[in-house]
């Protein structure tokens, strides 16, 4: 056991926040750690840190216990680049590799009394560098690095970077600790749908224990084996990830329903022949005993039924022409930068699109490039927009939420925006608050309230699953599967997408590529193309006429050109093969560091003798 929760009660100015919750953490177990906005997560996390004291209670840690956390917005702090911000995690593996060196230089001059007690010491040393894998760091610091993106960043200063990114390289580094339990606050958050899966396979073979606390149901689902819920201050536990959880969660609120209607019955049937026996001569007797038997009755309360989730509803009164939007032969750039390179893009009436792709590709500025007409976009008749702003722009943080909301739906009662509102999750006691002060949840709560009131018959969502709950998502995924009419999102929520789109646009290499089908199909796709094709067809180059030969000797020289040519072509067709290959390997053992420096040398190997061959092809052709 790592850690253990024993009746642990916490309140912050006498409001409780957690009341009598015990759990354990164990060894080498993956957990997920849910519960809505608001909940207390991140309370009972930094109870668990032993940053907070428990009002009552005790909570047992294991002696020398090496915890490692990634809060939702801390990002690593340092003034080096981000390589050697990575290789401070490793100064012991050095400090041990420069004895040993020192060791074996002292080896080799003492004589044959000293030598005795020096090979202990070498074996020594050789024995905890090879359990540390102290030879392999570098492999290790860039697998983790170009894993989570930065292989083309290892020399940028760290101080330098973006919050975002901070908050990835404290991942990094993380990994690489390897601490015995590792603690995650949101880590998909940052993450393009490429990096998930990559932390994912990593995550999968980790060596210690980890608490998720994620609104990833993917990501819950791929990597836990027990789900921790936190609702109203109590703690359950179910086995299962979150999936599982789920089914678990209906089953039990069922079976404590019907635990709680039987004892009514009883309870009901008890006092009855108590009313009418009590007063009788006769049956008094037998009354009392059923009211001792009513008094000595454990009374189980009444089940609470979760939280209501929010419940939103988009509609639309009028249909559009079928080609909503269009745009053709455009290129796309930001602060000088090309994005998007003679692109067309056509989304018809019905469909709903998901725009993919890695960061920074541009997919946000394509959809705001999309959602004004002009500039080569064309729009069709009828069409009526509706767009969620991921950055709440239309937001004004000092309004009070109603007035936020009314002010731009001035044509409906203030009930009918109250009720709007509070179908949306925002309680009445946050409809006076100003806008800032709303969480992440409840703005996104508003601004989705206020993307129902639009009516829009087409609706553009950048990011519209940020900051919700689980429970918050799934209520508008399930409103978006409703709504027939027209969509185009972004999201980094691979269990939205899935649920959501019939259609994918991926950005990548400057190029805009449209796939009609399932998030699924669009994925067994891209793992088809991943497969070793064969050489590409080279160019022809333009040659001179040949002139004749001027003697015998010139005809066999041009001969063994031909074949020395032909040759080079099978060998690097076979090598471009082999090197596919190994790049599959290669992604396949990440996790295994011994494993990737063999497929890293094999591959070395290969791609000198491919740029020898190459150098020895142009002076043949």
């Amino acid at each position: 056991m790592l850690i253990s929760f024993e009746n642990v009660s916490f309140a912050y100015r006498d409001v409780p926040i957690l009341q009598d919750v015990s759990f354990a953490l164990h060894e080498n177990e993956s957990v997920g750690f849910i519960g809505g906005n608001g909940e207390g997560k991140t309370t009972l996390l930094r109870l668990l840190l032993n940053e907070l004291t428990p009002d009552e209670g005790n909570i047992f840690r294991k002696n020398n216990l090496k915890i490692g956390y990634l809060p939702q917005n801390g990002g690593l702090e340092s003034e080096g680049t981000v390589f050697s911000a990575m290789s401070e995690v490793f100064e012991e593996d050095r400090r041990l590799i420069s004895r040993l060196e020192q060791a074996q230089a002292a080896f080799s001059r003492a004589d044959e009394k000293e030598r005795i007690s020096l090979a202990s010491e070498l074996e020594s040393l050789q024995r905890r560098i090879d359990a540390r894998d102290s030879y392999h760091v570098e492999v290790r610091i860039r697998t983790v690095l170009n894993g989570m993106g930065f292989e083309e960043m290892y020399d940028q200063v760290v101080s330098t970077m973006s919050g975002g990114e901070k908050t990835r390289l404290k991942l990094c580094r993380l990994l690489l600790e390897e601490p015995e339990l590792l603690i995650l606050d949101e880590p998909t958050n940052h993450l393009d749908i490429k990096t998930l899966f990559w932390l994912e396979d990593y995550l999968t073979s980790y060596r210690g224990a980890m608490l998720i606390v994620s609104h990833d149901r993917y990501f819950l689902d791929r990597l836990t084996a027990r789900t921790l819920e936190l609702e109203r201050g109590k703690v359950l536990s179910f086995k299962g990830n979150y999936s599982k959880y789920k089914v678990l969660k209906e089953e039990l609120l069922k079976q404590q329903w019907r635990e709680y209607e039987k004892q009514q019955e009883e309870i009901a049937k008890l006092q009855d022949y108590i009313d009418r026996n009590l007063v009788r001569a006769t049956t008094a007797k037998s009354a009392l005993s059923r009211v001792n038997q009513l008094e000595r009755m454990e009374k189980l309360e009444k089940p609470v039924p979760p939280p209501k989730p929010p419940r939103f509803v988009f509609e639309y009164d009028t249909q559009p022409y079928e080609r909503v939007v269009e745009a053709h032969h455009f290129d796309l750039r930001i602060d000088g930068k090309l994005l998007i390179k003679d692109a067309d893009f056509t989304l018809l009436r019905g469909e709903k699109c998901a725009l993919t792709g890695e960061n920074g590709t541009g997919k946000t500025t394509l959809l705001k490039y999309l959602l004004r007409e002009g500039d080569g976009v064309q729009h069709a008749k009828f069409v009526r927009i509706g767009y969620y702003d991921q950055e709440n722009a239309d937001l004004d943080p000092e309004d009070r939420v109603l007035d936020a909301f009314w002010g731009k739906n001035s044509l409906m009662t203030q009930t009918d925006a109250r009720k709007l509102l509070a179908q949306a999750g925002i309680e009445a006691e946050d409809v006076n608050k100003k806008v800032k002060e709303l969480s992440g949840g409840l703005r996104a709560k508003l601004e989705l309230a206020l993307l129902e009131s639009r009516r829009g018959n087409v609706l553009f969502l950048d990011e519209p699953t940020n900051h919700l709950d689980l429970p918050a998502r799934e209520a508008l995924e399930e409103a978006l599967k409703r709504f027939d009419g027209t969509i185009l999102f972004v999201s980094h929520d691979r269990r939205f997408i899935e649920a959501i789109a019939n259609k994918i646009a991926l950005i990548e290499d400057n190029a805009l590529t449209l796939f009609s089908g399932s998030y699924r199909e669009f994925l067994d796709g891209r793992s088809a193309e991943k497969k070793p094709a064969p050489l590409k067809e080279k160019a022809e180059k333009e040659k001179a006429p040949v002139q004749g030969y001027r003697s015998k000797e010139d005809r066999a020289r041009d001969a063994k050109r031909k074949q020395r040519t032909k040759e080079i072509e099978e060998r690097l067709e076979a090598l471009e093969a082999e090197e596919a290959a190994l790049n599959e390997e290669l992604a396949a053992c990440a996790a295994d560091y011994t494993a990737v420096k063999e497929v890293t040398d094999r591959l070395e190997k290969l791609r000198i003798e491919v740029d020898a061959l190459y150098a020895e092809y142009e002076t043949l052709i």
